[in-house]
């Protein structure tokens, strides 16, 4: 493929490439929220569709053959997603911190809604909004379907009971049902049940619009798979609840499920034909980093999978394994992900990141051969500043393969440099060689970033993730500190200049660097961290509705109640070697903003230094520009004080 610079990013962005500077890009250029995002193609390919920030402003901006046909303002909404409905209908996903009204078990929540915009009509529906017995909120999307010429949207939603005095509605209990919404008149219709007491329940709509195949997890991790006879075809217990409807199967006959084979080490796929029969594995011995499903009909087109630390797609049709295959070819030495296409795959929506490439949307248009730049996400960082990433691996003490992604100051030689651990959040998941705005704010003012794949992260099989069990404070601590003497085997590190910085889990290893480790670290910086394990089992527990399956999944993960204390950062305050800098949101609904707040009060009782910074109105994800910039500033500030670079 070759590429060009289309009209289209000037439609769209109003921005270009920046010229070279000599001087790094200012720090909130890596803080602030991207500059595109969440962008959709329609149906056609000929709209696009873009969450954009001009002069500070977010909208939302519809181009047509590039040029500019809508402008929507959105402020500070936060978007979690954009989808098109054929070629009129943009569907807007966001979500909302919410404070709950007492008599529920948790005191926030984070509730989604959803809008459809009618870009011919220039109506805006909130889906259940025009309905009075149904809560606002949407828990849970089943497709997008065009049935009868109408397009109908299949979302979960919260159904009341009439007040004692008939006058209203009130909250009967949380399980959905399942509710046909036209996405035009956003006239709601009931088509599933909701699970019953102590059960989930997910559902799989057929291009009609049927529900054809219900699937129900009990609280003892009992699980049954129906087709819309009510005919079971699958049913199994775990009782850690690791199992799962994912879509259709290779065809719309068929259903997909997934199980966790624990002796194995591994996730497993199984289809079976939804008139019941045996089932067969798609993937087997596959151990794929994402599954490819279709948006047209919700059937299993293939998977991701990563090969020599590039993604590789596999399909099951010779055709669109060509056709994607041809896609990431396009970018062989970037971090690629599809973010969108037209149903037919004759186009692509495209992000890239990576080495020298701090993220850049691409339209791809497969019948010419040709990707078009569309916008950039962070326009004032160029090439030149985007620091040098790759991947460093090393053995763990107890010999455990492991790896890391290290970005490096640009321009400045890999020599006994001052380095930054910073540990994933999850714990489940896991880095990637790409731009990523933290390490690089961090390497732009000298600073060598490690972000180490501990066990437990899901960048390998399941015995890896599940080696990560029981092991907070322990050897997914140890791992990381292991990454850091790689780095100083090396020579890329000065020893005498690490600190540890990190977010959610993150946050805890950071923790957990300066009071259950000794000596390693000059600085902590913890955003919205745990630091005491009992609170945190004990308030998620209790938020679950005391769900006998959640706690075995906190104890499976966190292990042995009794030891909790043990690898608690808030039991230890008085051991901590290093200044640590808290940041957290107020409106945090993952981790409670107490687990900083009295992290900093058992600090100030062992008279250790500290500060913490209140985020105001932000959530876990720092889903808000001005305190996603506030937390970076206080950051740099903190371990420009206690690690300089210089």
């Amino acid at each position: 493929m070759r590429t060009r610079v289309a009209g289209l990013t000037i439609a769209l962005l109003a921005l270009s490439t920046p010229s070279f500077a000599a001087e790094p890009a200012p720090l909130s250029a890596y803080g602030d929220l991207p500059s595109v995002e969440s962008v959709a193609i329609s149906h056609d390919g000929k709209r696009i569709a873009a969450v954009s920030r001009i002069k500070q402003d977010r909208k939302l901006l519809v181009t047509e053959n590039g040029a500019l046909i809508s402008v929507t303002p959105i402020l500070d909404m936060k978007v979690r997603r954009l989808d098109w409905v054929g070629d009129d209908i943009i569907v807007l996903e966001k979500s909302d911190s919410y404070d709950l009204p007492q008599g529920f078990t948790a005191r926030k929540a984070e509730l989604f809604s959803t809008i459809a915009l009618n870009l011919t009509t220039k109506q805006r529906n909130y889906v259940f909004a025009d309905t009075p017995w149904l809560s606002k909120a949407v828990f849970g999307s089943y497709g997008l379907r065009k049935i009868e010429g109408r397009w109908k949207g299949f979302y979960a939603g919260i159904k009341y009971k009439r007040s004692p005095d008939r006058t209203g509605w009130e909250f009967d209990h949380g399980r959905p049902f399942l509710y046909a919404v036209d996405l035009e008149s956003n006239q709601v219709r009931e088509v599933g049940d909701a699970a019953k007491e102590n059960q989930s329940r997910d559902w799989l709509v057929d291009t009609q619009g049927n529900v054809v195949a219900t699937f129900d997890l009990a609280e003892s991790g009992a699980w049954s798979l129906r087709n819309k006879a009510g005919r079971e075809i699958a049913r199994g217990a775990d009782p850690m609840g690791n199992v799962g409807l994912i879509s259709f199967g290779r065809t719309g006959d068929t259903a997909l499920y997934s199980l966790a084979d624990s002796q194995a080490g591994m996730t497993r796929w199984f289809e079976v034909p939804l008139a019941g029969g045996p089932a067969s594995e798609p993937m087997a011995n596959a151990t794929p980093d994402a599954l490819l499903i279709s948006q047209t009909d919700s059937t299993l087109l293939g998977y991701l999978a990563f090969d020599g630390g590039k993604t590789k797609p596999v399909l099951f049709d010779p055709r669109l394994q060509k056709i994607f295959s041809a896609v990431y070819r396009a970018f062989p030495k970037l971090d690629a992900t599809i973010v969108d296409s037209t149903p037919d795959y004759s186009k692509f929506i495209v992000l890239t990141r990576g080495n020298r490439e701090s993220g850049t949307y691409y339209s791809i248009d497969m019948t010419h051969s040709r990707a078009d730049p569309i916008g950039y996400e962070r326009p004032l960082i160029h090439p030149d500043m985007v620091g040098p990433v790759s991947t460093v691996e090393y053995m763990a003490g107890d010999g455990l393969a492991l790896d890391g992604i290290l970005t490096l100051p640009p321009g400045i030689a890999a020599k006994n440099l001052p380095v930054i651990m910073l540990p994933h959040g999850g714990p489940s998941s896991h880095d990637v060689e790409t731009f990523n705005w933290w390490a690089q704010a961090f390497a732009s003012r000298g600073y060598a970033v490690s972000q180490p794949n501990f066990r437990g992260s899901t960048n390998r099989d399941m015995a890896f993730r599940m080696a990560g069990d029981g092991q907070w404070g322990r050897k997914m601590q140890t791992d990381i500190s292991d990454g850091l003497a790689e780095l100083v085997k090396r020579g890329i590190a000065d020893p005498t200049r690490a600190c540890i910085m990190g977010a959610s889990y993150g946050g805890y290893a950071a923790l957990a660097g300066v009071t259950l480790q000794r000596a390693l670290y000059r600085c902590a910086v913890a955003v919205a961290p745990v630091s005491d394990l009992q609170d945190m089992y004990w308030l998620d527990y209790t938020e679950s509705g005391m769900n006998k399956m959640a706690r075995r999944n906190y104890l499976e993960a966190l292990g042995d109640r009794s030891k909790f204390a043990e690898v608690s950062p808030r039991r230890h305050a008085q051991s901590a070697d290093a200044p640590i800098l808290l940041i957290h949101g107020k409106d945090d609904t993952v981790v409670a903003y107490n687990q900083s707040t009295r992290m900093a009060e058992a600090l100030a009782a062992a008279g250790k230094p500290f500060e913490l910074v209140t985020l105001s109105e932000e959530d876990h994800w720092l889903s808000k520009a001005a305190t996603r910039k506030q937390m970076l500033e206080e950051a740099m500030r903190f371990v420009q004080k206690h690690n300089p670079a210089n």
